[in-house]
């Protein structure tokens, strides 16, 4: 089974089967009363956690908002790093980045599918 369809068949089906599961697990776990006990024991401990998380987040003041700053920028640099390189490879070039202790970074390419807009074989 080395064709692209019979390999996209065979991992809807998968994915159908653990969807099923997944359905099965969940419906148990809603009848179990240890397990909704701890879940609303967690509810309010996630509660408590996010509480201290604000309050320390304001006492660091301008620190935590340059956190902030920096996270923004560092997506965007990424992005930027994302986009020449691919434009580097589709002239042909060869690509590597090296940091502050020589080790060397080659890009590393992902393909994946989604849903086409609508579109169905024959249309």
């Amino acid at each position: 089974m080395n064709d692209l369809q019979g390999l996209f068949d065979k991992l809807q089906e998968e994915k159908r089967e653990q969807k099923e599961i997944r359905r099965e697990y969940k419906d148990a776990l809603s009848h179990d009363t240890l397990y909704q006990q701890t879940e609303e024991e967690l509810k309010t401990l996630r509660e408590k956690k996010k509480l201290i998380e604000s309050e320390i987040r304001s006492q660091m003041g301008s620190r935590w908002e340059r956190f902030e700053d920096l996270k923004f920028d560092i997506t965007e640099i990424q992005q930027m790093i994302s986009d020449v390189a691919m434009s580097s490879i589709m002239k042909g070039e060869s690509i590597a980045i090296k940091d502050a202790y020589d080790v060397i970074y080659e890009p590393k390419f992902t393909v994946t599918f989604k849903k086409a807009d609508g579109v169905k074989d024959g249309e």
